[in-house]
């Protein structure tokens, strides 16, 4: 064990891996669900004065350069998310304080639901839940059959813009369908030749579904405007579990409204709790819109504790 290595767990942790961070360190588990919410930047500066921490690992808590300079000596920073996004990094490196995080601990979770929701949206499978739980289905009738009639998702070619780990996850998976995949991504190249590296304007002017794969950076914020929208075919979809700035919101409705695309699957907005342009995608009648949810599994807790743990083992452990 290190010495004096005190390591104050706030993201969610299970018994395991609680147990095996017992090799390197003293644990307080103090997590933010039962809390609410989590923790501000007062808050955490309180638990880590009160638990005399000397490491810290977090999920959706403010570690800001106000906490980070309140306790300089932290061995580090453990973050359980993709991007370690609430903690003020440069301030971390200022003070020599290594910062954890756990890509692709939801990819799994981001696929399956891009599958879910994609087939539904071709499928019409909701309108056609409503109809029947309406009582629509009259005797002799083939309505359904006729209106509800969609498409298979086989047979499409779809377009990842950012192919890391979710896009590459989700391009194994659709390749047995069998679906075409293509990507634009200036920082990878497929392994699989099957998986052609595309121009980002042919992205959306040769897919039958374009997926948006990207993190919030300085480059891609707003990336994705009315230029590269109007390039989509008729009958394409546009896809977005990231991050909704990365879009131009209001290109994209105006895209829908126009009926100039098919329609959209998005879980992502510009604001949450959205505000009255969120709503009016996320109402639109061609939109697939859930809450942010594309990485919520229960299993995704155990990811996130399997890739931090890995890294604090092979950092701090004794073997």
């Amino acid at each position: 064990m290190i010495a004096n290595m005190k390591i104050l767990i706030t993201a969610p942790y299970n018994e395991n891996g609680l147990r095996e961070l017992e090799k390197v360190g003293e644990i307080v588990y103090k997590p933010w669900k039962p809390h609410g919410r989590a923790y501000n930047e007062e808050e955490l500066l309180s638990l880590l004065h009160d638990t005399a921490a000397t490491a810290l690992i977090t999920e959706h808590d403010q570690v800001t350069k106000k906490v980070i300079e309140a306790f300089p000596g932290l061995r580090f920073i453990g973050v359980c998310r993709g991007t370690p996004s609430n903690v003020a990094v440069d301030t971390a490196a200022e003070n020599n304080i290594p910062v954890l995080h756990t890509p692709a601990r939801n990819a799994q979770a981001v696929a399956e639901l891009f599958l879910a929701n994609v087939i539904t949206l071709l499928r019409n499978t909701l309108s056609a839940h409503t109809w029947l739980k309406n009582g629509n289905w009259e005797e002799g009738a083939h309505t359904s059959y006729l209106q509800f009639k969609g498409n298979e998702l086989a047979g499409r070619s779809v377009g990842m813009v950012g192919f890391g780990a979710i896009g590459q996850l989700i391009a194994r998976l659709l390749k047995p369908f069998p679906c075409t995949i293509g990507y634009y991504d200036p920082f990878v190249s497929a392994t699989d030749p099957s998986f052609r590296k595309m121009e980002l304007e042919e992205v959306f002017s040769e897919s039958d579904i374009v997926s948006v794969h990207l993190p919030v950076t300085p480059q891609t914020t707003g990336m994705i405007g009315a230029g590269l929208i109007s390039r989509m075919r008729p009958d394409a979809l546009f896809v977005n579990t990231a991050r909704a700035v990365v879009v131009d919101r209001e290109a994209l409705l105006e895209a829908l409204e126009n009926n100039r695309i098919r329609g959209a699957v998005l879980d992502v907005f510009d604001n949450e709790p959205p505000d009255e342009l969120d709503y009016r995608l996320i109402r639109h009648p061609r939109v697939l819109a859930t809450p942010h949810i594309a990485g919520a599994t229960h299993e995704v807790e155990d990811h996130h504790v399997r890739i931090l743990n890995k890294q604090i083992l092979a950092i701090f452990g004794t073997h």
